[in-house]
Parts: C-alpha cells; sequence; structure tokens
C-alpha cells in the first residue's frame, strides 16, 4: 500500500467540495479510475490530551470529546511533506497568518500550508510553510495549549507537548480530477 502521506498534487486551489469517501480497509479500486487519492479523513490528537476541533463560527481549539463531526478534518498532501488540514464539516482550511494566529480560509492559499514531520516520540509536528521567527529563523506550528485553546505560533515549541499531534486516520479520501 502507498504511503498517501508522500502523494504529490498540485498547489492549484483545492475545492471545499465534500469527497468520495471509502473506508481504508475498503476494496482498492472499487471506484471509478477518475478517481484519485488526495487525502485522509483523520482525527488529529494532542499531546496536551485534547482533539483539536473547528467549531461552527470557524475558530479552532480542542476537546477532549471524541464523538463530534467537527474533529473530522481531511489531511491532503500538496508537496512532498506538506498538507493542508481542511475541515470535513465546514470545508474551511486551517491557516496560520504573519501574526502566528491560527485561522480558517474557504480557499486554498500559501497560508493553508504546513510541513509535516514526525518527531522522535512517533507524534507529528505541522510548521507553517510561510512564515518563520525573524532573528532566528526557527519553524512557527500548530499547538494546543493545557487548556485546550489554540496557540500562536511564534509562542509554539516543538519539543513541547502542545505542538504534538497524534493522526488518527479513519477513511480514505477521493476527489476527482481537476
Amino acid at each position: 500500500m502507498s504511503n498517501p502521506i508522500a502523494e504529490s498534487v498540485s498547489t492549484a486551489t483545492i475545492p471545499p467540495t465534500q469527497p468520495a469517501i471509502m473506508a481504508i480497509d475498503g476494496p482498492s479500486c472499487s471506484m471509478s479510475c477518475e478517481m484519485s487519492l488526495k487525502g485522509i479523513v483523520t482525527r488529529l490528537y494532542c499531546r496536551q490530551g485534547y482533539y483539536l476541533q473547528m467549531n461552527p463560527d470557524g475558530s479552532l481549539d480542542g476537546t477532549k470529546d471524541d464523538s463530534s463531526n467537527s474533529l473530522l478534518f481531511n489531511h491532503i498532501p500538496v508537496d512532498l511533506w506538506v498538507v493542508a488540514i481542511q475541515s470535513v464539516k465546514k470545508g474551511l482550511y486551517i491557516a496560520m497568518n504573519g501574526e502566528g494566529y491560527l485561522y480558517t480560509s474557504e480557499l486554498f492559499m500559501l497560508e493553508c500550508k504546513f510541513k509535516e514531520s514526525v518527531f522522535e516520540n512517533y507524534y507529528v509536528i505541522y510548521s507553517s510553510m510561510l512564515y518563520r521567527q525573524q532573528e532566528l529563523g526557527g519553524a512557527w506550528f500548530l499547538g494546543l495549549n493545557k487548556d485546550g485553546q489554540a496557540m500562536k505560533g511564534n509562542r509554539v515549541k516543538k519539543i513541547k507537548p502542545a505542538a504534538h499531534f497524534l493522526p488518527k486516520p479513519l477513511e480514505v479520501a477521493m476527489y476527482r480530477e481537476p
């Protein structure tokens, strides 16, 4: 089975449409040949004890309730080890602005790209592809604090539990080629 995270796709705008869904253990080619693997529906569990969630107003925070639909994200590879994270329910992308704040966007743009790295403890860390520390050049990371609130990217350190996520894949998401 190929590694879906390493799959490379175009950096063109990814439409916020609902993907056709297949279970991971389902048949690999029962769908039309026009469909190709573009991502995985997943929940992101933070080492702080919270699942990342997108609220109805588009804001991001953490919750300990693992049964909500607001926890489901399309984990879409856009380049080698670079992903976009899109809410399944709202169709909005997670993005980081120039001040380090997380926000959501209807359109895919450069601020929606996150470098995905596996840390030495097998947790995954997501850093902004666009923004870094001014003086030292350190990366800005996606993170949740101990209360489950989204942190500014420039305040999150890669060695701290706030930045460590476990993607829990649920289903393979298939998109039609544009």
